[in-house]
């Protein structure tokens, strides 16, 4: 068997990998249903207003772990198109889960594990950036934007034209699943990654 069709095989756990409801999981061990709760997403950020930081930073490190790991093991068996095949199919299960329809995260934490791994200077650099623009601002949503737009010039001024035209796609699928936020950010109504029930 080659290597495409091996990277095509793994894509499919890659991408249930990606479905496992972290947050779910996490919430409803401390009493709560985060997809009823707050913003109702089941990410990271929600559960750190529902729960605090500590259950909070557990999702987003578990999150980031199903690109890593995805991104690792494609990397290994196909290189650097086989770490985007199986990360991309993480981030996906993620945000478009089959065993969830509907309740997908927004795929940050996700895609952070999987970039880290293919671009650990630019990944190290944007963390930084994230919680200091987090901090100042107290939304995540506006880190996770600002990702979207730099991520895919650094990308584009460095790798091949291919790693650019995936990170831009990539960075749509972030971006369309902010699109609430983007509303809320515009009307002066985005909520606070600290606001407890927002």
């Amino acid at each position: 068997m080659t290597t495409p069709w091996i990277i095509a095989l793994l894509c499919i756990p890659a991408y249930f990998l990606g479905t496992f409801p972290t947050a779910v999981m996490v919430g409803k061990a401390g009493g709560h249903d985060v997809t009823a709760e707050g913003s109702g997403n089941p990410g990271a950020s929600n559960v750190n207003r529902i729960l605090g930081w500590r259950a909070g930073l557990i999702v987003l490190i578990a999150d980031a772990m199903k690109g890593v790991i995805a991104a690792s093991v494609g990397l290994a068996v196909g290189g650097r198109p086989g770490g985007w095949a199986l990360g991309a199919a993480a981030v996906l299960g993620h945000v478009l889960p089959i065993t969830r329809p509907g309740k997908g995260g927004k795929g940050v934490a996700t895609t952070a594990g999987f970039l880290s791994v293919l671009y650990p200077i630019f990944a190290l650099g944007f963390l930084v950036a994230f919680i200091i623009v987090t901090r100042v601002f107290k939304k995540a949503s506006i880190g996770s934007l600002m990702g979207c737009i730099c991520f895919p010039i650094l990308v584009a001024l460095t790798r091949p034209r291919w790693e650019a035209i995936a990170t831009v796609a990539l960075s749509c699928l972030i971006a369309w699943r902010h699109k609430a936020n983007i509303s809320r950010l515009i009307s002066g109504n985005e909520l606070s990654t600290k606001s407890p029930g927002s």
